[in-house]
């Protein structure tokens, strides 16, 4: 009896310490793959970029970062054509970049740095040495802040960021779980964890001939292939509340690749995970069918950059039932830390 009480005291405590870790490293779970993916791509340490956007998000809480998914700070400047917001930082009311989501920011970032010739100097330094890096990009200009590059070296040294230097792309999630293995009680964490390990193998696939040049039919032929590639990858999981098909998406990709594979209509998929376009990213959970109009634990707090559709995307839940259950209006979305109510309606204050 008491080594039952034990080990149920032992999963009750997991879930609450998951529950409830500060939002910094909230913030590394989520965006970390993200930092490491702009390492493979722009040679800028992944250290580095999430030290700065804890940094500049307080911890994904700031108002550039939750309304206009701006990580870095980046302002308009003369060359931007996309959307802006005004935000009161050296000075009143400037002009900041607006992005669609994170993951276009923290690209952003990194061609900010690659591109502008201040930062060059940045791209002779050894990309493991993360000291070299903070002190480079202080003597840039990068920030005005005399102890800028001593905290972006607090920051990589408090959370070991530097392990991030170390990993790629596919082994960035296992590397987030050696820094926080309660992360082992998110079956959707982990359901995209092993997706990440799925090898591709080579695929023999047909394409129909067009009149065009050589160089333009082999870039065909290895889209098409790479596209075959990936959806033989794909995974099939049961989600934890009521056992229902979800899969994780192995790359950025559209939907109609899914909707073919598993001969589901595109319009049902966007029904059944309320999306408002086919575009995925890596890492997205989808549904391959209808989910539930309650999950399978009665709460959760909202954590750093989650959104009401993250939320009903991870426990299983149709979005129109959960900003129900919490009288939110459509299109509102959490704070950080508020308590979202997953089975009866949110108590009327």
């Amino acid at each position: 009896m008491k080594k039952t009480l034990f080990a149920f005291t032992v999963i009750i405590l997991s879930k609450f310490n998951a529950q409830n870790w500060k939002t910094e490293d909230q913030y590394i779970q989520k965006f970390a793959a993200y930092a490491v993916e702009e390492m493979e791509k722009y040679q800028i340490p992944a250290s580095i970029t999430l030290a700065q956007g804890l940094l500049e998000t307080g911890g994904g809480q700031s108002r550039l970062a939750q309304q206009g998914n701006n990580h870095f700070g980046i302002k308009c400047k003369e060359d931007w054509t996309g959307k802006t917001m005004s935000h009161t930082d050296d000075a009143p009311n400037e002009c900041f970049r607006v992005y669609d989501d994170p993951k276009q920011s923290y690209e952003d970032h990194s061609k900010f740095l690659k591109y502008r010739k201040y930062y060059q100097n940045l791209f002779t330094l050894d990309m493991k040495d993360y000291k070299a890096w903070a002190h480079g990009l202080k003597k840039a200009g990068y920030a005005t802040n005399p102890r800028y590059a001593y905290i972006l070296i607090d920051k990589i040294e408090k959370y070991r960021l530097y392990e991030f230097d170390n990993t790629n792309s596919k082994e960035a999630l296992f590397t987030v779980l050696k820094l926080y293995p309660d992360l082992r009680n998110d079956k959707v964490f982990m359901a995209q964890m092993d997706q990440s390990q799925v090898k591709t193998k080579p695929v023999t696939v047909r394409v129909p001939y067009e009149q065009t040049s050589y160089a333009k039919q082999q870039q065909r032929v290895e889209k098409i292939k790479s596209d075959a590639e990936l959806l033989q990858t794909i995974l099939v999981k049961s989600h934890p509340n009521g056992n229902r098909k979800f899969i994780v998406v192995p790359a950025d990709t559209d939907l109609s690749f899914i909707a073919n594979k598993f001969k589901i209509s595109e319009s049902r998929l966007m029904k059944w995970n309320e999306l408002s376009a086919t575009r995925l990213q890596k890492n997205d959970v989808l549904f391959l069918e209808t989910k539930s109009s309650e999950g399978n634990t009665k709460t959760y707090k909202a954590q750093v950059g989650e959104t009401m559709h993250d939320i009903s995307q991870k426990f299983g839940i149709k979005l129109s039932k959960l900003y129900s259950k919490n009288r939110m209006s459509y299109g509102e979305q959490p704070r950080v830390g508020q308590l979202i109510y997953l089975q009866q309606k949110k108590p009327r204050s």
